[in-house]
């Protein structure tokens, strides 16, 4: 019998279900098709204005254009906060506030209002990458530098639990999702610096990252989002990029040109449908109040959306029609 190789599909004639190969074992495919209270909205958390660290949460509706619209608050105030989401809950795990912050907060995407608290983290690292399916929400690496990978479980309340580890420790890894495949993608490490390492993790399973490909170069603090099928990094610094490039997630392998947006910056966010990716703010060193999008299923340059509430870099972006659901 030849090896089957990973990423390969088939229909389950005994479940009726749509599985594919992680290399491991048959995984079914996700075909859940959430009915959207508000549509499908991307939520940016946090982030950071000079001298200030921010609690503001705001939103847009992922289809339409304009600007964003004030949501509510975080619990804390917060830098690179890592925030994953199901399609009725978006989460908050920890980040800089501004020394090393280990709490975990929620909010329902569907309305608007303050967060809450939803208990703390595994460890108190910051500069972490997060994503999610619809039951994890996974959180990996951080600074000091540290190749430690957490869950939590999006449905419940309460305290991180240890998943595995990267197979680099690292800060600032971006991170994105299907159904089954976590993907996490550059990043720092001490020596040699930035680096274009992708990793990827089972999401329902507990273990170790393994090798997934590498970016098209060695980068950091980008902007990341996904639909069930692709993968996509953008901007970032080493120097401060404009370049979109993307992933099959399904697949292993490298990293492939998408296209540019529409203004180069590091610490952008990124939130996703099945259809658009769009990304907010960020420093290109200054920064801005920035945000654009791209259609996923094609290749091309971002284009303007609108405006976030207030100018900042570094929120904690989800929404609840990404790819992992």
């Amino acid at each position: 019998m030849s090896e089957v190789p990973s990423g390969a599909m088939r229909f389950n004639s005994d479940s009726q279900k749509l599985e594919y190969w992680d290399g491991a074992q048959w995984l079914e495919v996700s075909t859940f098709s959430p009915n959207l209270n508000g549509g499908a909205r991307g939520l940016f958390g946090g982030g950071y204005l000079p001298p200030s660290y921010q609690n503001v949460i705001d939103y847009v509706t992922i289809s339409t254009t304009g600007n964003a619209i004030d949501f509510g608050d975080l619990t804390f105030l917060v830098y690179e906060s890592p925030a994953v989401a199901s399609s009725t809950r978006g989460v908050w795990c920890g980040g800089e506030t501004p020394g090393s912050n280990n709490t975990i907060a929620y909010v329902t995407i569907s309305s608007t209002g303050n967060a809450i608290d939803f208990g703390d983290r595994t460890t108190t690292v910051r500069m972490q990458g997060a994503c999610s399916n619809s039951t994890r929400g996974v959180i990996g690496g951080g600074f000091p530098e540290t190749n430690i990978i957490d869950y939590i479980t999006i449905s419940a309340t309460g305290n991180a639990v240890d998943f595995g580890d990267l197979t680099v420790a690292r800060r600032f890894p971006s991170a994105c999702a299907s159904s089954t495949r976590g993907v996490l993608a550059g990043g720092y490490t001490p020596s040699p610096g930035s680096t274009n390492i992708i990793d990827y993790i089972t999401i329902s399973t507990t273990g170790n990252a393994a090798d997934f490909g590498d970016l098209t170069g060695t980068r950091y603090r980008t902007g990341s989002g996904s639909n069930s099928t692709r993968g996509l990094f953008a901007g970032g610094y080493n120097p401060t990029a404009n370049t979109i490039e993307y992933v099959t997630i399904a697949t292993l392998g490298n990293a492939a040109d998408f296209g540019d947006l529409t203004v180069g910056r590091l610490f952008s966010s990124g939130a996703a449908s099945s259809t658009r990716c769009v990304f907010a703010g960020g420093s290109t060193p200054a920064y801005n109040n920035t945000i654009d999008y791209v259609t996923i299923s094609t290749q091309g340059n971002a284009v303007d959306f609108g405006d976030s509430t207030t100018t900042r870099a570094g929120t904690g972006a989800c929404s609840n029609a990404h790819g992992g659901l």
